[in-house]
């Protein structure tokens, strides 16, 4: 995954220093792909992490259930 510190140098390089994109791929070690999304993206990458159920979702209503009675 690409870090925030990549993906700044990355469009810095393209932009101020005006690096080709197969270039920028060289210097830092990424492929030419990784370059051009990191162009084409406007905010820099994140890591999103999925939701995850809890262990006792499954058995949640009849525990409810119970404590009501």
């Amino acid at each position: 995954m690409l870090s925030v510190e990549d993906w700044a140098e990355i469009r810095r390089l393209h932009r101020a220093e005006g690096l080709p994109i197969k270039a920028i791929a060289r210097v830092l070690g990424v492929s030419r792909n990784t370059v051009r999304a990191a162009l084409a993206s406007d905010a820099p990458p994140k890591y999103v992490r999925q939701p995850k159920g809890s262990i006792v979702d499954a058995v949640e209503p009849r525990i409810r259930e119970l404590l009501q009675a």
